[in-house]
């Protein structure tokens, strides 16, 4: 098999930029992919997405409103993006295919779906693979490679900045209340506390945060109730191997310059990255670029590492690229049986630490991260 036949569930933003990546991958790798299937119960996003599929080859994409009425035959691997409180549905129903997926993150909203979703994977035939997309960004991955090179020292500290912009706007609102999203702290940091699994190479013990929401959505009404979700907060993780993490999210920071930065303190040194955000929200900014930095404890000059992020793919989406990297990294998976990268339990344990953190703003304690999981299973 040379080239993978895909159907993307749901069109929306993230829906169209998977067919951007994905019509890159067919301009760069000696394997192919085609788009057979578009699923959105929006009529207007399905076509938006059908006439973008088109314009970019991707002739035998055919829209559908519902999954049900998919012929399953001639598809290889399926992409979730449809709305956070409909992944668990979706991943259910298409289990029985026996198909490979790539789940958008959050995998799951509710703690129970997540812990079922692992028991109904378990012994799975086919590659299953939750999109971290923040992990394939070129700086981060520049941050990770030079961090597994012991450069710093043994990592103690490690702190996360993300200061960007409020929640889009999605089809029908959804994600403006947390019964649909999980929550802003699973809905948004699940990427936060994956690459904090990674980056430390532990798991979390505890959890203490604190967050309101305090400028954003405040006079918005849907249906005349109003949003519930966060849109700043403070979150510490204290990890099994004795490395402290610290998140810090704030959606009202539209200017903010780097918006995402990671932090790494060794005993022989600190390493930073920044990252700038989406050029599209960007026009006047001019010329922005990633970089990796390395301070020395010594005190000698820090070392600068320019990161250069290929203008094809930063065009194709809002995340540096990343998009493209993870599906070669998938479709090798796919086509190959290799290994998957971020697995089922990695997205989530990413969840299970962003409702961590919710319960701990909602008690005002912290959060026993064993005692939590417990008490939610029974």
């Amino acid at each position: 098999m040379n080239t993978l036949r895909y159907a993307i569930i749901g069109t929306g933003m993230m829906g169209q930029e998977h067919l951007r990546n994905l019509a890159l991958v067919n301009q760069t790798q000696t394997w192919k992919t085609e788009v057979v299937a578009l699923i959105d119960p929006d009529e207007t996003m399905r076509n938006e997405a059908a006439d973008l599929a088109h314009s970019l080859g991707f002739n035998s994409a055919i829209t559908y409103s519902q999954l049900s009425t998919v012929p399953m035959d001639n598809i290889d691997a399926f992409v979730i993006v449809s709305p956070n409180f409909t992944h668990h549905q979706v991943i259910t129903e298409l289990l029985p295919t026996g198909k490979a997926i790539l789940a958008e993150k959050p995998v799951c909203t509710k703690l129970e779906h997540c812990q079922d979703l692992l028991q109904r994977l378990e012994g799975y035939p086919a590659a299953f693979w939750v999109a971290m997309e923040y992990r394939y960004m070129p700086p981060t991955a520049r941050f990770i490679e030079r961090l597994a090179t012991g450069e710093i020292g043994q990592v103690r500290m490690l702190t996360i900045k993300e200061h960007r912009y409020p929640f889009l706007e999605k089809i029908g609102d959804w994600n403006r209340f947390s019964d649909n999203t999980g929550g802003t702290l699973v809905e948004k940091c699940c990427h936060h506390f994956d690459l904090m699994r990674l980056l430390t190479g532990s798991e979390p013990l505890r959890v203490f945060a604190s967050g309101g929401m305090d400028v954003n959505h405040l006079d918005e009404r849907y249906n005349g109730k109003t949003p519930d979700i966060l849109d700043n907060a403070l979150v510490i993780v204290d990890f099994e191997n004795g490395v402290r993490a610290s998140l810090e999210l704030c959606m009202f920071a539209d200017g903010a310059e780097p918006q995402e930065q990671l932090t790494a303190i060794g005993d022989k040194g600190k390493l930073d990255a920044y990252i700038p955000g989406p050029d599209r929200f960007w026009p006047e900014a001019g010329e922005r670029h990633s970089r990796v930095v390395l301070s020395p404890r010594d005190q000698s000059a820090p070392v600068v590492d320019i990161v250069e992020v290929d203008p094809t793919l930063a065009a194709a989406g809002d995340h540096h690229g990343s998009t493209f990297y993870q599906h070669i990294q998938f479709g090798q998976a796919v086509l190959h049986n290799g290994a998957v990268e971020v697995s089922a339990q990695d997205g989530v344990i990413a969840v299970q630490m962003g409702a961590a953190a919710q319960e701990s703003i909602r008690t005002g304690q912290a959060v026993d991260m064993k005692s939590f999981l417990m008490n939610a299973s029974r």
